[in-house]
């Protein structure tokens, strides 16, 4: 008897031992895959920054007035200062990143510098142009490498928190391509310092229209369902797990996620069920589908949420996904702020990503006015050295917010494509956005 009350007793220890063990592997593991996410966002974003970084020091070389540059300056300083946060959130505390910081931090200084004083009174001299265009060859270096390093980390599944651990245990790292990318960046840097160079559109929406055109009947959780299901095409419906947006938001939504061999996420009003965004999350398969392919599949889509007299304005190609901006077009005026995007699959044409909020936000239809100016003497606003391609009316929302009729000028400029508005009435140049087209494809040698 006594001896099965001790047997007993051991079981339960046993069983509690085992239990406790359990609970402590899995919290270790949550807090291990928290930070792997935090290293893995800090560094995808890191690698966005800097692309944005080259694209916006490239679109001020194509800026012609003072009150332009000012703010596109500060632009450059903010993303710089947030480029500058993602490099310290990385596990990089042994490796020699001291000239990537100084870069960005150089850049920064630089640019608010500029953007601080009267431009227009004080414009830029040939120095400080020889400055920008060196900085702008270095950013397309520096955002090369880090594309490469993220199409490697990518291709061959490396995890930050081995790239930890290895900085940890010099000499037992099972693999040291992020940290010999790193120290690739770091050195390219490091001779850009070196050289002498001295360093001393239209996701706005006011918010006078915020969904004012959004109609139709209430929906109930149950007919979001049944959409979503029709939508998605999915097996099993009950899987969707539907949620309704508390107090405070915009409008009153549903978040639909579905997690299975893809994950799902929506967010749809609940007034006339129009999808605000979408993200289907999936493994992708070998290119099938040219860039071209993928826009009939766009196009397709849109036409069956009864989005009328949209054009296609901007694609772009990245890893076998084909990215698709369209906007609505009034009278032959292109209205930039009635605008939404879709992301296609190449390997077989699925929808795999919409957004649609800044046309929901802003669309409605507009009393337009008329150009005070002919297009040829708008076309004496843009940058002599840039060679126009293309010409439209265009209705954009300047930094105030406001809406304004402009002249759109498609051009190149140094091998790369300009897309420059100039005020229809005053003549000032009122945004100027560079246009980036399909992603180099690294090729990685395993």
């Amino acid at each position: 008897m006594i001896r099965s009350i001790i047997i007993t007793v051991l079981a339960i220890g046993i069983i509690g031992v085992g239990y406790w063990g359990y609970k402590e592997h899995e919290e270790k593991n949550a807090l291990l895959i928290h930070a792997e996410n935090s290293y893995q966002r800090s560094f995808h974003e890191l690698s966005y920054y800097m692309d944005l970084l080259h694209d916006k020091i490239g679109t001020s070389l194509a800026m012609s007035t003072g009150d332009r540059l000012s703010p596109q300056f500060v632009d450059i300083w903010r993303i710089s200062s947030q480029a500058l946060n993602d490099v310290g959130q990385l596990p990089l505390s042994l490796v020699p990143i001291n000239e990537t910081e100084e870069f960005l931090s150089n850049i920064g200084d630089f640019t608010y510098r500029t953007a601080i004083r009267d431009l227009d009174d004080d414009p830029l001299t040939e120095n400080e142009v020889e400055k920008l265009n060196h900085l702008y060859e270095q950013a397309a270096t520096i955002k090369d490498d880090l594309r490469q390093m993220q199409h490697t980390a990518l291709e061959k599944n490396l995890r930050w928190m081995d790239v930890e651990l290895a900085l940890a245990k010099e000499g037992e790292q099972k693999d040291s391509t992020i940290i010999d990318g790193f120290k690739t960046v770091n050195k390219n840097i490091g001779e850009f310092s070196e050289s002498d160079v001295g360093l001393d559109m239209f996701q706005q929406t006011s918010n006078d229209n915020q969904y004012q055109q959004v109609s139709g009947k209430q929906q109930s959780e149950q007919e979001i369902r049944k959409f979503s299901e029709k939508l998605f095409s999915v097996e099993d419906p009950e899987q969707f797990t539907i949620e309704k947006s508390g107090k405070g938001a915009d409008i009153p939504i549903y978040s639909v996620s579905y997690r299975d061999d893809q994950n799902i996420y929506m967010d749809i009003t609940q007034q006339g069920a129009n999808p605000i965004s979408i993200l289907v999350d999936r493994e992708l398969g070998e290119q099938t589908l040219s860039l071209n392919d993928g826009l009939l599949q766009a196009e397709e889509y849109i036409e069956q949420f009864d989005y009328d007299d949209m054009t296609m304005f901007q694609s772009q190609q990245y890893d076998g996904i084909g990215v698709y901006s369209f906007m609505y077009e009034q009278d032959d005026v292109r209205i930039y702020p009635d605008a939404m995007m879709v992301k296609v699959a190449l390997d077989n044409g699925d929808i795999i990503g919409f957004n649609a909020q800044p046309y929901l936000m802003s669309h409605h239809e507009r009393s337009l006015p008329k150009a005070s100016l002919s297009i040829e003497e708008a076309r004496e606003s843009v940058n002599g050295q840039v060679e126009v391609q293309e010409e439209h009316l265009a209705l954009i929302e300047n930094n105030l917010e406001e809406e304004v009729l402009t002249y759109e000028f498609l051009g190149t400029m140094n091998d790369e494509t300009y897309r420059i508005f100039i005020n229809a009435e005053s003549g000032a140049e009122e945004k100027v956005e560079k246009l980036t087209g399909t992603e180099t494809n690294f090729e990685v040698n395993l």
